[in-house]
């Protein structure tokens, strides 16, 4: 099962030293059958990206308590299915881990270009007003995911825990 597990570029330098990301119960995101329900007309393309970006804007909230660059940081990472379990309070696509996720299984890095900075702080200060439904905190949220995360082969991993 492909997993999109939400980190930022700080938690992406602390999974390069430890050689694994996450612990049990750490949520991350993935097709899940509910979202397969939900979003009926899509391919698993489709599914993949929407679980993709579910992942990106958990790392929003990740930033709020980090103090490294300000860029949307998704690991993508190959599991057994017994690896997680669904965590539908969380989200659509929302799963928990039974553990850590080795480095090794990680197949790729998605992540923000510094010219995604000034709109990634934007959201980052307003996650809270947005979910209180403020329509112009909603509105800066929403306008980071203008901003594609950029793809990274799992061998780069290193040099971007650098950044």
């Amino acid at each position: 099962m492909r997993i999109y597990l939400p980190v930022t570029l700080s938690g992406l330098r602390r999974a390069v030293a430890a050689g694994a990301v996450g612990a049990e119960s750490t949520v991350a995101f993935a097709v899940t059958p509910t979202l397969r329900e939900w979003y009926a007309e899509g391919d698993l393309e489709e599914l993949e990206y929407a679980a993709l970006t579910e992942a990106a804007r958990a790392s929003l909230r990740l930033l709020a308590d980090d103090d490294g660059p300000p860029r949307r940081v998704v690991l993508a990472a190959d599991v057994a299915d017994g690896a997680v379990s669904p965590a539908p309070a969380r989200g659509k696509a929302a799963v928990r881990l039974a553990g850590p996720v080795p480095l090794s299984q990680i197949v790729s890095a998605h992540v923000d270009d510094a010219d995604a900075e000034g709109d990634v702080r934007a959201a980052v200060s307003a996650l809270d007003a947005a979910e209180r439904g403020d329509p112009d905190a909603r509105f800066a949220v929403d306008a980071v995911e203008d901003h594609e995360l950029l793809w990274y082969a799992a061998q780069e991993i290193p040099s971007l825990s650098r950044l």
